[in-house]
């Protein structure tokens, strides 16, 4: 089974363009139908796409939230600069057909009993508090099934993105919490997605490879994909030429697609 996981960059080119590749990162990703493929930083109109879509940043013009439709609108007129401003995003996962989905869950990591509490224990600055609150991360949780019956628990999740390491360290633990106990006894348990902390600045990921949780090694840079409960292949990291889209009829030769890389693991 393929499992890779890629950050979307909303759609983005790095450097950020005008135009959006959302199509042609999707085309990309699905050419050679990967069982599994999770995704984040999607724009929020985008999630009915997939399999499973969820919000985590709502559509929002000033105070007020706004349709789908209108924030998509509103960012062609500059996708680079706008991001997400208007369209929200979330996380999403593509399956194969022969994938059959059994229960699907959510979870909001940063939500503010959980701030309050991780704050009080990491004594946060109220400057780190506020900025914590600003956007909500997600996990989402989906329990599949093969046709032999072989069942998966696959958690995608986005922590947050903050020069201080222990707030998305401390998201990714509540993750794999949630994901351990969604799953069944005898279910793969797949945790992937950007967590924004590498090998270097994670307790957790230490924590997750070792005995006690049971989880494949990570990778190099902040994209996962973590594997309990069945042998898995070591973290492939996409190279750019891999992603650069090369198609004459758009004139645009040599662009790079998001500012991350794919990564995928095998699963036996």
């Amino acid at each position: 089974m393929l499992i890779r996981s890629w950050n979307l960059f909303h759609g983005n080119a790095k450097p950020p363009q005008r135009r959006a590749f959302l199509d042609e990162m999707l085309q990309l990703a699905l050419a050679d139908e990967p069982d599994v493929l999770c995704v984040q930083e999607v724009p929020a109109w985008a999630l009915g796409r997939f399999s499973v879509g969820d919000v985590a940043a709502r559509p929002m013009a000033g105070p007020l939230p706004i349709t789908r439709t209108t924030g998509r609108r509103l960012t062609a007129v500059h996708n680079g600069i706008l991001r997400s401003a208007f369209s929200g995003q979330g996380n999403a996962i593509a399956l194969s057909p022969s994938l059959r989905v059994l229960q699907h869950r959510v979870l909001t990591l940063n939500t503010r009993r959980f701030r309050r509490s991780q704050s009080r224990t990491l004594r946060l600055s109220p400057r780190v508090r506020l900025a914590w609150a600003k956007e909500r991360r997600i996990v989402q949780a989906v329990r599949i099934a093969n046709a032999d019956g072989r069942t998966f628990l696959i958690a995608n999740t986005h922590c947050t993105s903050s020069p201080d390491r222990r707030l998305p360290d401390a998201e990714l633990l509540c993750a794999a919490w949630f994901a351990v106990s969604e799953a069944k006894p005898d279910d793969t348990v797949v945790l992937a997605g950007d967590f924004n902390v590498s090998v270097d600045t994670s307790q957790t990921l230490g924590e997750l490879a070792g005995p006690d949780w049971g989880f494949s090694q990570p990778g190099p840079g902040i994209d996962h994909v973590l594997v309990r409960g069945a042998a898995s292949s070591a973290l492939h990291v996409w190279p750019e030429a891999q992603r650069l889209l090369n198609d004459p009829q758009l004139l645009r030769n040599g662009v790079l697609l998001s500012d991350h890389a794919p990564v995928e693991v095998n699963v036996e």
